[in-house]
């Protein structure tokens, strides 16, 4: 595991989240309406298209959550784009030779929002408390972490039952966010008032949440970072049509637009005002996934999951509906993981006969109409580009005699039909896959992940012995030659098994106005806090 020694690091400090977005208004009243009562520096506007569940990501991994949260909390550790981790909240870290324990020397002088200290206390309540229990990547990331021990109000210290050598990749603003203590110890954590109206460490504070409208938070006076962050606010204007948000990006009235569909990206591409930064980022990989409800009888037998993995050419849904941003997957870890990665995986190419040989030879007859079976499709409805890929599974698979049933729905619905009732049939899944395998892709694939009511995790419901064998041994494994092995071993267990159909890894452009500056060039791209935007004068 990687090594820090007990100095104090640089200032530098970076961060990440993802994103969502609602109704197309005028913001030009809104604008001269916020902030009118005291004097401003910059109101920076940043349209997404749903509302989040919570405004606090410690306990859902959901991606609407993450886009505005990361401003509102510091991470205990930020990230270069080599994801080596820089200091934030923890100024030094260190691992135990054995690589069984890892202590955090914590910031001192940091308050909460409202004014209460931050403290060890508070990152162990966070980590034992919401990320084990709630949070579906950190239920797997933290699996291995048996006790926390607080020394002093400074100093973390992590017991591991096993080396657990990605953790300290996995100590960012969004993915495991320190939660104050004292607002949510012996409360109900999903019920806590505290979800949707925060109290954090970050450059942000909370200020109001109008539902289908926007989100305002102000500039903390009191931050640690000196003289930032930069804006007196940030508004999260919600606009759910995805060109009514490009439209809005184009005439000025949206500062920055970190989600839009392809087609929007590509033509505002062309406007001389507006910045597409396209640089990947680590923390920014994300798979979209057809995802099979194996809890009924209907998807249990391989053959028919394989048989729709070749109805479906990945080619035309990245060259026509995402217009080239990302590229085809063609396993559980995307290429961008480069470390793990393989291809040397079962491949189910473009094959609409072949799809028609492995249904026929299963007995699946055509009936009266050509229909052998239907089934219903839930796209994800945070991403802009869903339906349209939804409704060109439903016409590949009408030609193999498969009828699919489209289902619309907002993204708290989705999540409850997912993973609290298991009431679909299919789905079609757009989620993190990094930094590392064991913290955004494992909870997809680990049977020990699966939980009602915990989101982004086996949606699925998949349970293999030897694929868990695998996942285990590379997620403890200290060498990272053995870890590579493992995790071919597994990406070849799980193509042969196709619990999901990985299709696409979708690259997330971040699209903004050229009269905003001081994006910070971490690894989290659009999840940066933003501590350091500014418009130009």
């Amino acid at each position: 595991m990687s090594h820090a020694p007990f100095s104090p690091a640089g200032p530098s400090f970076r961060r990440r989240t993802f994103l969502t977005g609602a109704a197309g208004v005028s913001l030009l009243p809104f604008l001269s309406a916020c902030g009118k009562h005291r004097p401003k520096r910059h109101n920076i506007v940043v349209g997404i298209n749903i509302d989040p569940l919570f405004l606090t990501s410690a306990i859902s991994s959901d991606g609407p959550a993450q886009l505005v949260t990361s401003k509102i909390f510091d991470g205990l550790l930020t990230y270069g784009t080599d994801l080596q981790p820089q200091a934030a909240l923890a100024v030094a870290w260190e691992s135990a030779p054995d690589n069984r324990s890892l202590t955090l020397r914590l910031r001192p002088g940091v308050r909460w929002h409202d004014n209460q200290p931050f403290t060890s206390g508070d990152v162990a309540f966070s980590l034992t408390e919401l990320w084990k229990k709630y949070h579906s990547r950190g239920r797997t990331t933290f699996a291995n972490v048996t006790a926390v021990h607080t020394p002093d109000d400074l100093t973390v210290v992590l017991e591991l039952s096993e080396p657990s050598p990605y953790i300290l990749n996995a100590l960012g603003a969004n993915e495991s966010q320190v939660v104050p203590r004292h607002l949510y110890e012996g409360r109900d954590v999903l019920s806590n008032p505290a979800n949707t109206q925060p109290v954090g460490t970050g450059p942000y504070r909370f200020q109001t949440w109008k539902r289908g409208s926007h989100i305002t938070l102000e500039r903390n006076p009191a931050y640690w970072r000196k003289d930032l962050p930069a804006a007196d606010q940030l508004i999260f204007r919600i606009i759910a049509d995805s060109a009514s948000l490009a439209a809005a990006v184009e005439a000025g009235e949206v500062h920055i637009a970190p989600q839009l569909s392809p087609s929007d990206v590509e033509r505002l591409a062309r406007i001389p005002q507006i910045v597409v930064d396209r640089t990947p980022r680590p923390f920014a990989v994300a798979t979209l996934a057809l995802d099979f409800n194996l809890d009924l009888d209907k998807f249990r037998n391989v053959v028919l999951r394989r048989a729709i993995a070749h109805a479906i050419d990945r080619e035309f849904i990245l060259k026509t509906i995402l217009y080239g941003e990302g590229s085809i997957a063609t396993g559980p870890i995307p290429a961008a993981l480069s470390a793990f990665y393989t291809s040397q995986v079962p491949d189910y190419a473009y094959s609409p006969a072949q799809a028609n040989a492995l249904l026929d030879g299963m007995g699946l007859t055509r009936g009266a109409d050509g229909t052998r079976l239907s089934f219903t499709l839930d796209p994800t409805p945070t991403a802009g580009y869903s339906i349209q890929i939804a409704d060109y599974v439903r016409s590949a698979l009408a030609e193999i005699g498969i009828r699919v049933v489209v289902r619309q729905q907002d993204f708290a619905s989705f999540v409850k039909r997912l993973y609290t009732d298991r009431d679909f049939e299919a789905a079609l899944v757009a989620a993190q896959m990094g930094p590392d395998p064991a913290i955004g892709m494992q909870r997809f694939y680990w049977s020990k992940s699966f939980h009602r009511g915990v989101a982004f995790a086996n949606t699925a419901h998949y349970d293999s012995p030897a694929a868990d064998a695998a996942l285990e041994a590379a997620q403890s494994a200290p060498d990272l030659a053995d870890r590579r092995r493992h995790y071919k071993d597994f990406q070849v267990i799980a193509q042969t098994d196709l619990p999901r159909i990985p299709l696409v890894d979708i690259s997330t452009p971040l699209v903004y106005r050229d009269s905003v500056s001081g994006f910070e060039s971490g690894a989290a791209g659009i999840y940066e806090d933003y501590a350091s935007l500014r418009l130009k004068s």
